[in-house]
């Protein structure tokens, strides 16, 4: 057993088993949901809008390399620099250089999954750096010294009580602050970091190839204080955040605020072309993005799994899942988590380690109903199964099990001849640690089907 699997089964039954983190996880998620459902309403043909991005992302993504060409050529012209980063060493490496050559102490970050991908935070840290997350959920999970549990909403599995008590331990706030309050403590405290900043950071929700630009998508404002204080913007965004074009976001910008948080449209919607030019007031002096690789070209690579790279992040999937809703985020140990996690992350980080979470699933096919992009997620959950099989990645035992199953089944007669008492022995002696530590064991009926059906259809009646 591997040390990801061992750690991501303590941890699932940890969670599991925790009513409090249950309530809290399903209160907030019950309240996005409701939400997403009146968010819906703004569209006429749902299904035509959701066909038709799907669509967008299938000509995207058989055409990368030439969008970030474009993207490059353009983003330069306008006075932007690329980086290209294979990896997360890369991508932390390239940042080091510049930060390094800007003298930096501290960045703001705006909320950004490429850059927890990276572990940028710690990276930093190890360099003398100080880095400050921006959005409230994010700033509230640096704050517990946590990732974030959530794509969308970093700390979903907090109750306003956690925050209050969280706040009081790191910042001496009253225990008895509101909601309000509490956010108005954080607003505060970070105004004064957009200020001293040196550099500041950001992801990008997509790539505009056409303009050169990339487009930023928030309900804070701290995306823009953390882009436009600095002297330098440095974006991290994922190959496979790329669009077609800057009229692509009239499908996308609605869609996305639908499906992550059901608004109409989120409230701040920003474009960034390149650093500020002589005519503009602010804004950065130098603009940096770093085209983030880590696994999506070998992804790409999977004619069958590829369809993953079309996931716009907005969260739907993890909200459905009836595993992510038992769990939680932080038990998967990647940064994606959910069913969309469990696809890419073996990818991005290796099957062997991380095939474990493509079998966290009860296959149920709620991801794939409310994904608004129509990704057939638990179809490649199937395929990554498969692929882990194929590379040889099941243990001696797990090949056993399944090579007896499938003898068994195939069986009719060593399915008959054992008695209800040896398979009621021999299946709970299986499967006493796994499914009999929390539930009643197996109890095979005294008659099989077969031997009723005989019995009411003899071979003569026949």
């Amino acid at each position: 057993m591997s040390g990801n699997l061992n750690t991501f089964l303590q941890k699932a039954e940890q969670k599991a088993f925790d009513a409090e983190h249950k309530r809290k996880l399903l209160f907030n998620i019950g309240k996005y949901n409701a939400t997403v459902v009146q968010g819906k309403k703004q569209y006429a043909d749902l299904e035509h809008v959701r066909k038709k991005v799907k669509n967008l992302k299938w000509k995207v993504m058989e055409n990368l390399d030439k969008y970030l060409i474009e993207f490059e050529s353009n983003f330069t012209a306008n006075g932007g620099k690329v980086i290209w980063a294979n990896d997360e060493k890369e991508a932390q490496q390239e940042i080091l250089k510049i930060l390094k050559k800007k003298e930096a102490r501290m960045a703001v970050k705006a909320k950004s999954m490429a850059t927890e991908e990276i572990h940028l935070n710690s990276f930093l840290a190890e360099h003398g750096i100080e880095s400050v997350e921006t959005d409230l959920g994010e700033y509230i999970q640096q704050l517990d010294g946590e990732a974030p549990y959530h794509i969308v909403t970093p700390a979903m599995h907090k109750s306003k009580d956690d925050v209050a008590k969280l706040f009081n331990e790191k910042l001496g706030t009253s225990l008895d602050l509101t909601a309000q309050e509490l956010t108005l403590v954080a607003r505060r405290n970070l105004r004064e970091k957009y200020v001293k900043a040196d550099v500041g950071f950001s992801g990008a929700n997509f790539i505009l190839p056409d303009i050169g630009g990339i487009a930023v998508t928030e309900n804070e404002g701290n995306g823009r204080l953390s882009t436009s204080f600095p002297k330098t913007h440095i974006v991290v965004v994922g190959i496979e955040k790329m669009l077609t074009g800057v009229n692509d976001l009239a499908l996308l910008w609605p869609l996305l605020a639908t499906y992550g948080t059901g608004q109409k449209v989120t409230v701040y919607n920003t474009i960034f072309t390149g650093p500020k030019k002589e005519v503009e007031a602010d804004g950065p002096e130098e603009m940096y993005v770093i085209l983030l690789d880590n696994g999506r070209s070998k992804l790409l690579a999977e004619e069958k799994q590829r369809e993953a790279l079309y996931c716009i992040r907005c969260g739907s999937c993890l909200n459905a899942c009836p595993v992510y809703k038992n769990i939680g985020g932080h038990t998967y140990g990647a940064t994606y988590s959910g069913p969309i996690g469990s696809i890419i992350t073996p990818h991005f980080k290796g099957m062997e380690e991380f095939r474990h979470l493509s079998n966290a699933s009860s296959l149920c096919g709620n991801c794939t109903e409310v994904c608004p992009v129509h990704i057939d997620l638990h179809t490649l959950l199937l395929y990554n199964r498969n692929e882990a099989v194929e590379e040889g990645h099941g243990t001696f035992s797990e090949k056993m099990a399944w090579k007896m199953w499938r003898r068994s089944m195939l069986n009719r007669k060593s399915m008959d001849k054992p008695s209800p008492a040896i398979k009621n022995m021999g299946v709970n002696m299986l499967f006493k640690n796994s499914w009999g530590k929390r539930r009643a064991m197996f109890k095979f009926a005294p008659k099989s089907f077969n031997k009723m059906w005989v019995e009411k259809n003899p071979p003569e009646d026949r």
